[in-house]
C-alpha cells in the first residue's frame, strides 16, 4: 500500500468485527476505515463513490459462502474485486462485567459464528436461545441494551466494548479461516502476477439438463482450474439461476480469456467480478 496519501475504506462493522481485523492487516495506519451495518451498506458506500474501497467477507472454511456478499456482487450495481485476504477466526463467549455470574438464556451472534460454535452451545448452554445479528461485533456492542445476556464474538470485540470473557476458543473447528474480498468501482484490472484469480458470474437463461456441464466444459477444454463454484437463484422466478465461479489465472491469460469467450455463446450473460492476486503470493 502507498503511504503517500490517505485511502478511504468501508467495511462490515461495527468496530471489532473480524472484517476490521482483516482490513487493518492490509492498510496503512493513516487510512480512513469506516464501519457499516451490513454488507449491502458497505458495498453501497463504495458504489456511491464516498469510499474508494470496501472489504466484506465472502467465504468461510467451515460454514461456506457468505450468500449476501455473493448476491450483492452478482445482482447489484457492478463492483470489481481487486484483492483478497484471509484471517483465522476464533470465537469467545462474553457478557457485561456486571453479569459475569448470571445465567445465560439468550445469546446473540452472526449466523456463521453460531454454526461454528454449535457443539459448545449444545454442550454448555443447551437451553439458550440464539439471536442472529448482522455481525459478531454487533452482538457484542448490543449487550449494553439488555436484549440478550451474552454474545459470541472475537476477543477484540470483548476488549473494544469492555466485556467479560466467559470462555474463549469455543469454535468447533480451531483452524477456521474466513476469506475477504476488497472491492472497488469498475476500472483497470490489477496487473497479472502469475498467481491470480478471476471471479465471474455466469447467467443461464433457464435451468436445463447439462447446464453446469456445459459451463465446466469450457474451462476444462482450455485446462483452466476452478477453485470455487456456487449456484445462486436470480430471484426472478423458479428455475432461474446463475453460477459464481473463481478460476485460477488472470483475465489476460489466453486460456482464461478463451474459456470466458466460450461461455458467452452458451450463457445469457457474463459479469466479470475481477482478476486479482491470490492470497499467499502478493502482499496487498
Amino acid at each position: 500500500m502507498s503511504t503517500s496519501s490517505v485511502s478511504r475504506y468501508a467495511y462490515l462493522g461495527p468496530s471489532g468485527t473480524f472484517t476490521e481485523a482483516a482490513l487493518r492487516g492490509i492498510t496503512d495506519p493513516q487510512d480512513q476505515l469506516t464501519p457499516f451495518a451490513n454488507v449491502t451498506a458497505t458495498l453501497d458506500a463504495v458504489r456511491s463513490g464516498q469510499y474508494q474501497h470496501g472489504l466484506v467477507p465472502i467465504e468461510n472454511s467451515v460454514e461456506g459462502v457468505v450468500a449476501r456478499t455473493l448476491d450483492e456482487l452478482a445482482n447489484g450495481e457492478p463492483l470489481v474485486i481487486t484483492a483478497e485476504t484471509t484471517l483465522p477466526v476464533s470465537f469467545a463467549l462474553m457478557v457485561l462485567p456486571e453479569r459475569a455470574n448470571q445465567p445465560i438464556t439468550r445469546i446473540a451472534t452472526h449466523p456463521h459464528a453460531e454454526s461454528q460454535c454449535r457443539a459448545f452451545i449444545a454442550r454448555e448452554l443447551p437451553g439458550a436461545e440464539v439471536i442472529t445479528t448482522p455481525s459478531t461485533a454487533a452482538a457484542a456492542e448490543g449487550l449494553k441494551d439488555g436484549n440478550w445476556d451474552a454474545a459470541i464474538a472475537s476477543l477484540a470485540a470483548a476488549e473494544k466494548y469492555g466485556l467479560h470473557v466467559v470462555a474463549s476458543d469455543i469454535g468447533d473447528n480451531p483452524g477456521a479461516v474466513t476469506r475477504f474480498v476488497l472491492v472497488e468501482r469498475p476500472g483497470e484490472l490489477p496487473t497479472a502476477t502469475g498467481f491470480d484469480r478471476t471471479s465471474l458470474v455466469a447467467y443461464i437463461g433457464m435451468d436445463h439438463a447439462g447446464a453446469l456441464l456445459e459451463i465446466l466444459t469450457e474451462f476444462a477444454k482450455n485446462d483452466v482450474n476452478l477453485s470455487f463454484i456456487q449456484s445462486r437463484p436470480t430471484g426472478r422466478e423458479l428455475g432461474h439461476y446463475h453460477f459464481i465461479i473463481d478460476v485460477e489465472g488472470h483475465l489476460s491469460d489466453q486460456a482464461v480469456a478463451q474459456s470466458i469467450e466460450g461461455l458467452r455463446s452458451i450463457c445469457e450473460d457474463i459479469r466479470i467480478l475481477g482478476s486479482y492476486p491470490r492470497k499467499g503470493k502478493v502482499k496487498l
